[in-house]
């Protein structure tokens, strides 16, 4: 890859496909190759975001789904504006685990909001910084089950969104699914079932192709 601009890459997926695995490889493969890169998250990012993190996922008693939404779409602007596009502007590759395609899929598809507003606000939240790239980790909801009992501290001990029902979880992966359905040329699929090795080859393959289409 020879790539002389900025490049804002994001990873989506339900719990447990290897989103962080995986945004690490990548980190090292492209600083290989000389890239300036710079890890971020969502919700978070900067400190208010942060702070809006922790209260959206660890918040104790009842949350409204619009409360909810708004939050998500508060953070993210805070972390466009402070974060995200002064480092593309300057030059460097952006590789931020979720962004406004986990809002269409957690907060549209699976909590069942108002699809036409959800649009607006991602518009509105991001300001015009669509990620040049998506790489979807696609994982069944019963693996990504199987998967959270394996590691140290299973999904849904404290969070809220992670404790949802499996029905939740099914509503959420066909949402990211539409997502890639509708925009192809910037969702791209990976299969998160396969081997480490293969799903950092497809990625960066990925990645590839879209650095080559950039110069």
């Amino acid at each position: 890859m020879i790539l002389n601009r900025g490049l804002f890459i994001t990873f989506e997926g339900p719990e447990c496909a290897g989103k962080t695995t995986h945004i690490q490889l990548l980190e090292r493969y492209l600083a290989k190759q000389g890239k300036r890169v710079l890890l971020t998250r969502e919700p978070g990012g900067t400190e208010i975001g942060e702070q809006l993190r922790h209260i959206v996922k660890h918040h104790v008693g009842g949350m409204a789904d619009e409360t909810e939404v708004l939050l998500f779409a508060a953070s993210r602007a805070q972390h466009v504006v402070s974060v995200i596009r002064p480092a593309i502007q300057s030059g460097m590759v952006v590789l931020c685990d979720r962004f406004m395609d986990s809002t269409t899929a957690y907060q549209g598809h699976a909590r069942g909001l108002d699809m036409d507003f959800i649009n607006r606000l991602n518009r509105f939240a991001v300001a015009g910084c669509v990620p040049d790239l998506t790489i979807l980790m696609d994982l069944s909801p019963k693996e990504s089950v199987r998967r959270s009992k394996e590691r140290e501290t299973p999904l849904g001990l404290d969070d809220r969104i992670e404790s949802e029902t499996l029905d939740f979880h099914e509503r959420v992966r066909e949402g990211f699914l539409e997502v890639m359905r509708s925009e192809p040329d910037r969702v791209k699929l990976i299969d998160a079932s396969k081997s480490i090795e293969e799903v950092h080859s497809a990625i960066v393959a990925a990645i590839d192709a879209v650095a080559a289409v950039k110069q």
